[in-house]
């Protein structure tokens, strides 16, 4: 089956120094193992980027055997957003991520900042983000197959 379209997913917040930067590890991971790379574009920004990913997240996903260490937060805005198909916000909606005109598919998963919290909550802040993830692709690539 040829697919001609991308589909783009950002995953936002406002420091882009955590849980965004966990869910696309997992999204980039999962679009590799499914090997749907041609068809599914990942990315990633924050609308006030920290000057590193916090120390905890480091920690946490290194177990989970991502190296976060070197990332570098970066902004997202409305141009980048207009080209992207889905939105997911990590707890901080996406009013005033999206603009008005743009007519894409805007999900908020109202995640808990892991910033300054003990591993044990990283920790699970992180296996949620990796299960939605997974959900979400599960989502993407059953809708491909129908079309």
């Amino acid at each position: 089956m040829a697919h001609t379209e991308q589909t783009r997913i950002a995953f936002v917040c406002v420091q882009n120094a955590g849980r965004s930067q966990m869910a696309t590890a997992f999204a980039r991971r999962e679009r590799d193992r499914r090997g749907v790379g041609d068809r599914i574009d990942v990315v990633t920004g924050g609308t006030d980027p920290a000057d590193h990913v916090h120390d905890e997240v480091v920690d946490v996903m290194r177990e989970s055997g991502f190296d976060l260490a070197e990332n570098t937060p970066r902004t997202i805005d409305q141009d980048e957003i207009m080209d992207v198909d889905i939105v997911v916000t990590m707890g901080c909606s996406a009013e005033g991520i999206c603009p008005m005109t743009w007519r894409g598919d805007a999900r908020d998963w109202d995640l808990d900042d892991p910033d300054g919290r003990p591993f044990d909550e990283v920790r699970a802040i992180r296996d949620d983000i990796e299960a939605r993830v997974v959900e979400l692709f599960d989502e993407l690539v059953s809708s491909e197959a129908s079309n």
